[in-house]
């Protein structure tokens, strides 16, 4: 098993999650500069955090274009795995490998803080270790995580069980209190309708040890893994 961290001019995360697979999911791990094409000896690739090409147009508008890009989106349609954080997941919609958009936050701040996750859906490959239900505290960083989608592709997502977390109070409550950008329906992550492409604006990778204030996002990481060794065996 193997897998990737793809590197654009302005990832500022792409250490974090490095980190967060080679030492808390406990395997192998190469980054993979944007101008990379070749992903054939990976199972998994995560698009990280930062500011790729500064977020000058919109964040995520320029990275698309990346070569890495192309590769990516064939190796997402060969039922390997991809998991966008933050910009990551800005950059997964802006190429059409998640539905919706991300626009500035409903306050126009840049918002860094620790909130709470409620996990919609456990039955995907990103989430299957963790309870139904399960409250999670995860940090966000962001200026334009504000989720949004039409009335068309929301219906999609709900039938379809795409909506992974929402943003919620500490009980699990989803409350506009709770929604820290304005997103539709406190959406905080979304999968594709194969499960196998996963975007959330809140950075897991931040939160796999207690010295960083929780250790929620680790399972994450491990629940990837473990669907890996699974399929393989």
């Amino acid at each position: 098993m193997k897998f990737g961290v793809v590197v654009f001019p302005g990832s500022n995360c792409d250490h974090d999650a490095y980190h967060a697979i080679s030492k808390h999911a406990g395997q192998p791990v190469d980054f993979i500069w944007h101008q990379d094409t070749d992903l054939s000896r990976y199972d998994a690739v995560i698009v990280p955090g930062g500011f790729s090409y500064g977020d000058y147009l919109r964040a995520g508008a320029l990275a698309r274009f990346s070569p890495v890009m192309r590769s990516l989106k064939e190796f997402a349609a060969s039922g390997r795995y991809v998991f966008g954080i933050c910009n990551g997941f800005q950059i997964l919609c802006e190429a059409g490998l998640l539905p919706g958009a991300l626009r500035r936050n409903a306050g126009l701040h840049f918002v860094c803080k620790h909130v709470y996750l409620k996990l919609e859906n456990s039955n995907t490959p990103f989430t299957s270790e963790l309870e139904p239900g399960k409250v999670l505290s995860i940090p966000i960083a962001h200026a334009e995580g504000d989720f949004t989608c039409d009335d068309v592709t929301y219906n999609r997502l709900e039938e379809n069980g795409q909506v992974v977390f929402r943003y919620c109070d500490a009980q699990g409550e989803i409350t506009p209190e709770a929604n820290p950008n304005g997103s539709r329906d406190a959406i905080a992550g979304i999968c594709n309708e194969n499960r196998n492409v996963l975007g959330m604006m809140p950075h897991p990778e931040r939160a796999c040890e207690p010295l960083l204030g929780s250790n929620d996002g680790r399972d994450i990481f491990r629940s990837l893994t473990n669907t890996i060794h699974r399929l393989a065996a």
